[in-house]
């Protein structure tokens, strides 16, 4: 990590009036925590007792003859049961470990980080001494791909093997257009998280990484539906703030919809962080968010009343700061940066029927955004089977366009099963069907 490498200046933010403080383990936490030891032990017995039925066995009279394989079934049991216990006491851990966090002043806003203020001077000067570091590949503007998924296994586990599916896809089109790619599964600040996890975490990878031109955050429950459309990155050279959305939904008419921030670009720069630091204060989990939440709900169009997102705190700092961030932030609707997955999945073999890769439009959308979904948790505002059903439709979607140029595709958006395709009547394994010039792609170049 090259944060040594920067000079920081501490400063001290005025709390905006929403944001009171909260001390951790509250009441309610420490119940829970009995609650739970009390969970754990009573497992732990009953764990205990499938032991002895397996080692002596529970019969009529209280005695049990054991063959060879009554001794082996016993065996099995206390494997099993060690097991069980094994995972039981690991998982108490984690939630130990998870509960005790560092008491929070009430009296100190939330902050980030130490406060950065010449972080442009800093980083042309890093730039400047370490010549092999480009912010440029191949004369394009290095860019970082970041996502990622809780630390623990999905409540649903068929969740895990989509988050499998997702970097898989997002890996592919990485690989074809020379973006490197970040996944993480760490909160590197427990008082941001849900939705607020990225924005610690995009900040530590931009001080981090000075030679890197854009983060680009998408939400593991997003998918690349396009994979030869590339980001029009000449576009946004005057501007630092790149998300999917419309200016009339967001500064007039006020809408907690009016964009999306499951999928956008930041530019590595002071103005960046400035942002980050006026975007975060509604974040910190607890009193904090929940009264901000209250305050987004009866300022923004639409918005129901829960906890304060991410998304709607940008949408508000946008609105009611306009002319400080307004400038810098272009609102992107002439391709799907993010696309609602409701309105794209069900149109998939008509776009196949009429269209090709590379519009990134609703001609054949760019990225396909499952919003509502969540395979990884146990509820979600779509059934579970709907959700898991168009998110295999759109991954084949995307992975044809990769496997159409070794000679394969699925046999339909809805399996996973392979077939071989034919040109011109025969199969010929020497022959790349390359017609999407993925294989060796040329990129454009662009200035920064």
């Amino acid at each position: 990590m090259r944060d040594n490498l920067m000079k920081i200046t501490p400063t001290m933010r005025v709390s905006p009036s929403w944001a009171g403080r909260a001390f951790v383990m509250p009441k309610s936490k420490q119940v829970y925590k009995t609650f739970n030891n009390l969970k754990i032990t009573l497992l732990c017995g009953f764990v205990t007792i499938l032991v002895l039925r397996g080692t002596i066995g529970i019969g009529s009279v209280g005695i049990a003859t054991q063959g060879k394989g009554d001794l082996s079934d016993g065996v099995h049991s206390r494997k099993e049961a060690a097991r069980v216990l094994s995972e039981l006491k690991e998982k108490n851990k984690m939630e130990a470990d998870e509960e005790a966090e560092q008491e929070i002043d009430p009296n100190k806003p939330y902050s980030l980080g130490p406060k950065i203020s010449d972080w442009d001077e800093q980083r042309q000067g890093w730039l400047k001494e370490h010549p092999q570091y480009s912010n440029l590949v191949n004369g394009m503007p290095r860019i970082l791909l970041v996502t990622g998924s809780q630390p623990k296994p999905c409540d649903n586990p068929v969740g895990d093997h989509y988050l499998l599916k997702s970097i898989k896809n997002k890996i592919d089109y990485c690989r074809l257009h020379n973006i490197e790619i970040f996944y993480n599964m760490a909160h590197l600040d427990t008082e941001m998280a849900g939705y607020w996890a990225k924005l610690p975490l995009i900040r530590k990878l931009m001080l981090s990484h000075p030679e890197l031109e854009w983060i680009w955050w998408m939400d593991s429950d997003a998918m690349f539906t396009d994979m030869v459309f590339e980001l029009p990155l000449d576009k946004y050279k005057e501007y630092n703030f790149i998300l999917h959305g419309w200016d009339e939904l967001v500064y007039n008419k006020k809408t907690w919809i009016g964009l999306n921030t499951g999928s956008f670009l930041l530019r590595n720069c002071q103005w960046s962080l400035d942002i980050l630091d006026a975007w975060s204060p509604m974040g910190p989990k607890g009193k904090v968010r929940n009264e901000a939440g209250k305050l987004l709900s009866s300022t923004l169009a639409g918005r129901p009343d829960f906890e304060a997102d991410d998304q709607s705190a940008l949408i508000y700092l946008l609105i009611t700061q306009k002319v400080l961030w307004g400038e810098k932030v272009y609102l992107e609707s002439s391709y799907y940066l993010h696309g609602y997955w409701v309105i794209l999945v069900e149109k998939y073999e008509e776009m196949i029927e009429k269209h090709h890769p590379g519009f990134g439009d609703d001609r054949w959308p760019f990225v396909t955004h499952f919003v509502g979904c969540k395979p990884c948790g146990s509820y979600g505002d779509y059934p579970v089977e709907r959700c898991l059903k168009q998110m295999e439709r759109a991954f084949n979607f995307g992975d044809d366009q990769i496997l159409q140029t070794y000679g394969f595709q699925h046999q339909d958006l809805g399996t996973s099963k392979v077939k071989r395709v034919v040109a011109n009547g025969t199969v010929n394994s020497l022959v790349a069907h390359d017609d999407l010039n993925m294989l060796h792609p040329s990129l454009k170049s662009v200035t920064v």
